[in-house]
Parts: C-alpha cells; sequence; structure tokens
C-alpha cells in the first residue's frame, strides 16, 4: 500500500477537489484507490461531506470517515462544542490500515497542516505513518507566506513533501498568480507539481476523470 497525505496552507484552498484529481489520476493508470476523511466538520449526519464530492466526480466508492462534527470547526474544538469523542492517533492510523488492500489510499486533513483533527495533527500522522504530505496551496496574495511557512514546518518534522498544488487556477491569471506560480518552487524549493483549474468542481464525472491527469505535470506520481 502506498498512503499519500494530503493538506493546504489553509482552509479554502481545493484540497477536495485535488484529491479527487489525484484519485482520478491513480485510477486513470489502472490503479485501486481508496480515501480517508479522518474528520469531516460543518456538516450535519446524512448530508454529503467532502468524500461523497470526490465520489461523484470520481466514482471511487472505497472510502472512510472517522468522525463528522456540525460545526465548521477545526475537528477537535468541533468535537468539544457538540460533546462527542475526539478523534485519536491511534484509531485513524487503524482506520487507514484498513484500507491496506488498495494500491493508493489518500488521505485528506482539515484546514492546514496543523490543524488538530483530535489529539494529533496531519503532521503528527505523516510523522507516524511514514509517508509524504502533498500540499495545496492558493494561487494569489499571501500564497508565498502560508506555503513557505508550511514547507518549513514538514521539514523541521522530518516529513517529505511530495509537491505543491495550486488548488484553484484563475481562468484569467493576475500579476500575482502569475508571479506566484513561479516563486513558490524559488522560496520553498519544493516542487510546482499541478494547478487546479478554478470551476473543476462543476464538471460531470467523465469530463473530470478525463481531464484530471492533465492538471499534474507529466514527470509528478502520487506514488513518489
Amino acid at each position: 500500500m502506498s498512503v499519500l497525505l494530503i493538506t493546504g496552507t489553509s482552509t479554502d484552498v481545493g484540497k477536495t477537489i485535488v484529491t479527487a484529481a489525484v484519485a482520478a489520476m491513480a485510477a486513470a493508470d489502472g490503479k485501486s484507490v481508496a480515501v480517508c476523511k479522518p474528520g469531516q466538520t460543518g456538516v450535519a449526519p446524512g448530508e454529503p461531506g467532502d468524500l461523497a464530492e470526490i465520489e461523484r466526480l470520481t466514482g471511487i466508492t472505497r472510502n472512510l470517515e472517522l468522525a463528522r462534527y456540525p460545526d465548521p470547526l477545526a475537528p477537535d474544538t468541533a468535537a468539544r462544542r457538540a460533546g462527542l469523542p475526539e478523534l485519536t492517533l491511534a484509531e485513524t492510523v487503524a482506520g487507514i490500515d484498513a484500507l491496506s488492500d488498495a494500491d493508493l489510499t489518500l488521505v485528506e486533513g482539515a484546514g492546514g497542516l496543523l490543524v488538530r483533527l483530535g489529539d494529533f495533527t496531519l503532521l503528527d500522522l505523516a510523522q507516524k505513518l511514514d509517508v509524504p504530505v502533498l500540499l495545496v496551496t492558493a494561487a494569489g496574495l499571501g500564497t508565498l507566506n502560508h506555503t513557505e511557512l508550511t514547507t518549513r514546518a514538514l521539514q523541521s518534522a522530518g516529513v517529505r513533501c511530495a509537491g505543491l498544488v495550486i488548488g484553484s487556477w484563475p481562468a484569467t491569471p493576475d500579476l500575482a498568480a502569475e508571479c506566484n506560480r513561479v516563486d513558490l518552487p524559488r522560496v520553498t524549493g519544493v516542487d510546482l507539481v499541478g494547478a487546479i483549474p478554478a470551476g473543476t468542481g462543476s464538471l460531470d464525472r467523465d469530463r473530470f476523470t478525463a481531464a484530471a491527469p492533465h492538471w499534474f505535470t507529466r514527470t509528478w506520481s502520487p506514488f513518489g
């Protein structure tokens, strides 16, 4: 089994769409894929969450959500507010291990790298599993600072960054976006391996899965 964790420089940078795109890319190469969302927040019981969106876009049905909390907050805070148990690192590792028959297991975090999913962060999970992290970042102003801070945290913890992906590349990029596309790998020392066109979440499954492999550089693979 190969495991890839997916995090963002912050919330709302496009992690779910990037996760779906990586899943579609691997599936197009004939690989079996499973997706884990340890902590889903801001969604009531029975409502579709991030895994439902990934399934809609890719058709991949092997997925696992370990905890769900109604408030749109960090999972640990949302758990306390709801009076529900917080996730633990041990149960999350066990859940990911249960997907080990897949060629590739993708694990989508919540918010940024150091957001607490329970009694741990995605960085703690990456260290425990000894697996790389794919970092989803924004295109516009502020992204250089946020991205460099996150990549430095990964480097300090001894966790390999599998690449940077711009989660939403505008149809008409402004000067900042154009410059950031060049500067992101320069300031972080990490390759920019993909850029997802804005609005791709509205595509139907056939169009999404056909296009997804082309959003990444030809030399990049989720298998390292």
